[in-house]
């Protein structure tokens, strides 16, 4: 799984172009994981939520993060080990724009 983190796309005060840009080039690149068959899914997630601490009694708003820790989206890919893996997100536009992406393998219970 990848975990999409910053970028430079969701500064404020930039202009819808290149915020189109940015996000064409992510769907792009996801087009092409799917062409090869090794896309499983993927979503953009919303910048607010809620968190719930502790016992599950406390609930608030959030998250309250700096924006280049904040995860944005996801994709599920299928490889055959973490070094693919990795090989396979080195071609991830997000990290064109000061973007992060980890990368985590899904453990199966």
């Amino acid at each position: 799984m990848y975990l999409f983190r910053g970028g430079n796309h969701h500064k404020s005060g930039q202009s819808a172009d290149v915020f189109k840009f940015h996000v064409e080039k992510m769907m792009q690149w996801v087009d092409g994981l799917a062409k090869k068959d090794i896309l499983v899914n993927g979503n953009a997630l919303e910048r607010t939520g809620k968190q719930i601490k502790g016992t599950g009694k406390t609930v608030t708003d959030g998250p309250f993060v700096e924006a280049k820790e904040m995860v944005g989206g996801y994709v599920i890919v299928k490889a055959k080990d973490m070094n693919e893996a990795m090989e396979i997100a080195k071609g991830c536009p997000i990290l064109e724009s000061d973007g992060q992406l980890e990368v985590r393998q899904i453990q199966v219970m």
